[in-house]
């Protein structure tokens, strides 16, 4: 059996929110297995700074920096403006934060659908027409396992992930015998910035990292199978896969990489 080698040499790929994150593991995994990577944020000088860490981490890279605001219009005609074709489209931006079902605004709720859902579609619209012409491409949206379990300290972050399976569903049918996958990619509870303090709240401090991080799985997040928080690459690995051409039979999926955190056999 020949091993399988995700080789993205001469494609161009574009992943929304990714100066932080799990948007800067995947455009490092993108980069990793050749794709000329696009790394987008708002401010010009964070995008520089995770363009450097990039073009570090991964030698040779071949990354540029595009800052715009793709939760508006403007910033997403500017956006492709500065990059007109793109082979692989991860759309990563989203926003998320607690807040009691009953107190959240009107404009709170449309901020949400800005920022995680319109973004995407705007962005998708733009791109998908171009992919189909050349008879190749990949969209893919990063939802999560609130799309699927609704957490009630957050309903209007996790119907915006929600909305996400629907649009990648339709977007998938759009490009159908295209050449064009279209899917969304459903991680679960991730290993990202602020994480381990909000983990020591919950745990004992004295605890190590790994420790730590298993006593709260255990204790605040028994669904999950895999017991342990997942790792920002993990999902980076995922992305490429769906990115790769070995994944040219795979549309108008909901993939999950949530450690069993969802406890379905389907999404």
């Amino acid at each position: 059996m020949v091993g399988m080698h995700l080789d993205l040499s001469g494609k161009t790929a574009l992943v929304t929110g990714s100066t932080q994150g799990i948007g800067e593991a995947i455009a490092v995994s993108l980069a990793r297995a050749g794709a000329r990577t696009a790394v987008n944020g708002r401010r010009p000088d964070v995008v520089d700074e995770a363009v450097a860490r990039l073009r570090e981490v991964v030698p040779g890279a071949d990354a540029l920096g595009v800052a715009a605001d793709v939760s508006t219009a403007e910033g997403a005609a500017a956006l492709v403006s500065a990059l007109p074709e793109v082979d692989v489209l991860v759309n990563n931006v989203g926003v998320f934060g607690p807040r009691p079902a009953l107190e959240i605004t009107d404009d709170e709720w449309r901020r949400y659908f800005e920022v995680n859902v319109l973004a995407a579609v705007r962005l998708t619209r733009a791109y998908l027409p171009g992919m189909r012409e050349r008879g190749w491409g990949r969209v893919q949206y990063i939802a999560s396992d609130s799309a699927v379990v609704i957490p009630a300290e957050m309903i209007h972050y996790g119907v915006s992930k929600t909305a996400l399976l629907g649009v990648s569903r339709g977007f998938a049918k759009e490009a159908a015998g295209s050449g064009v996958t279209v899917n969304c990619v459903i991680a679960g509870p991730t290993h990202t910035g602020g994480v381990e303090d909000f983990v020591y709240q919950l745990v004992d401090r004295t605890l190590p990292w790994e420790e730590a991080q298993r006593e709260f799985m255990r204790v605040h997040r028994p669904q999950s199978l895999l017991g342990r928080l997942i790792e920002p690459e993990e999902i980076g690995n995922l992305v490429v896969y769906l990115a790769s051409p070995q994944a040219s039979a795979t549309t108008g999926a909901a993939v999950r990489v949530d450690g069993g955190y969802v406890d379905s056999i389907l999404p």
